[in-house]
């Protein structure tokens, strides 16, 4: 398993193709942002789904504060949690759950955290929810976890069927992040470069 912090990720060279970074349709998230080419990859797996099943976005576009604040934070709980271990470990530990901000798939606006719901808008069950900590769900948030009930492995499934589809990859680690056009979406694919590199401003700006 390659994580966002393993050195071939940030070796990936970006070349930005500038798509703007616009609102997503309300249909998949009440204020969430991201690149247009990945808004219209979501609409298109959106489609794909049966009557009564549809995505909905948590967060997409995260700002670089946002994300500094994100791995200060759980980076300072694994250092509590793990008194002896060192600074490289507790970057890779880290990186299983949050991007290290040179890499992060938010910040270029290349990533959505997401979910199905029915047509009430209820969450479907998924086995953990969206930002579970491998140390909160004893690794059940890893998308190929075993210790998931039956149906919440189909409904991860069923995500992942409509996602990658429509050219979106997933990070391992966490069922509910999937991204196109950034530094590991390049690994994962095999493409030469990055499509989307930092959006260093706010959604709103």
């Amino acid at each position: 398993m390659i994580l966002l912090s393993d050195p071939r990720v940030l070796a990936v060279p970006v070349a930005d193709n500038g798509d703007p970074l616009e609102r997503l349709p309300l249909t998949l998230g009440p204020d969430a942002w991201a690149r247009a080419g990945l808004g219209r990859r979501l609409e298109h797996a959106a489609s794909l789904l049966s009557d009564g099943l549809a995505l909905k976005v948590v967060e997409g576009h995260r700002t670089v504060s946002a994300q500094a604040a994100i791995v200060a934070s759980y980076t300072a709980q694994l250092r509590k949690q793990n008194p002896t271990t060192d600074e490289r470990e507790l970057s890779r530990l880290s990186s299983r759950f949050v991007a290290p901000l040179a890499v992060a798939p938010h910040v270029a606006g290349a990533a959505v955290d997401l979910t199905l719901i029915d047509a009430a808008g209820h969450e479907l069950d998924m086995g953990t929810p969206i930002d579970a900590t491998p140390e909160q769900s004893d690794g059940a948030c890893f998308f190929a976890a075993k210790n998931i009930e039956p149906q919440a492995r189909a409904h991860r499934s069923l995500l992942a069927k409509v996602l990658t589809a429509s050219g979106l990859v997933n990070y391992p680690t966490e069922w509910w992040h999937w991204s196109y056009g950034d530094r590991y979406w390049a690994i994962v694919t095999g493409a030469s470069h990055a499509l989307y590199g930092p959006v260093l401003r706010d959604a709103a700006a």
